[in-house]
């Protein structure tokens, strides 16, 4: 396991406001295809810039907001000239999830005001109790989202190579608890000394 080191560099929360950004929060059916579209343009320009393949597409979006839409928020952030990002997120009457976005133009810090500072002013004012911000990232940490296990339900046809994967994730489940131990110790909050 490697050994984390923090190296944070001081940033200005109002940062992104003060370039001239703001957000504009759509839920369910307010979200629109022209909506559906910006977000899917951008989610796929940012998979591009990290030379990765998307593996979801247009389609998928507007059916996911046709079948789900009491579950579905986007947050879109504008400037003057328009639309320049959004973040989509899942939820229900608990939680809030964070789980894709992407911008047409890099601005610095507008990924973690989109995804995470974003998403946890919405799920404060309506009052979730719990705010999940997506997979991956230690450098999530330093910006208050400790890490947590997540578990997910999955069904392989065939037996051999179930029961392949079944030990490989048993083997892998210590590692990952130890991980998440020691990110856990990076947290930027205080801890209760009682």
């Amino acid at each position: 396991m490697k050994k984390i080191e923090a190296i944070v560099k001081p940033f200005k929360l109002d940062e992104v406001r003060e370039a001239g950004v703001s957000f504009k929060w759509l839920e369910g059916a307010a979200i629109e295809r022209r909506h559906w579209e910006f977000f899917n343009r951008c989610y796929r320009g940012t998979y591009a810039a990290h030379r990765s393949s998307p593996y979801l597409n247009l389609e998928f979006f507007l059916r996911l907001g046709a079948a789900l839409p009491q579950n579905v928020a986007m947050v879109i952030a504008e400037k003057q000239s328009g639309p320049i990002a959004a973040a989509l997120y899942l939820m229900d009457s608990r939680s809030l999830y964070g789980r894709y976005w992407g911008a047409i133009g890099h601005l610095p810090l507008l990924h973690f005001e989109c995804c995470y500072y974003q998403g946890i002013e919405y799920a404060i004012a309506r009052k979730l109790q719990v705010f999940e911000g997506g997979a991956q990232g230690e450098h999530k940490i330093f910006r208050g989202l400790l890490p947590v296990e997540a578990l997910s339900a999955h069904w392989l046809a065939h037996a051999s190579f179930a029961r392949a994967v079944e030990d490989y994730l048993a083997r892998e489940g210590h590692g990952i608890a130890r991980y998440v131990d020691e990110l856990c110790e990076h947290s930027p909050f205080k801890a209760n000394q009682e």
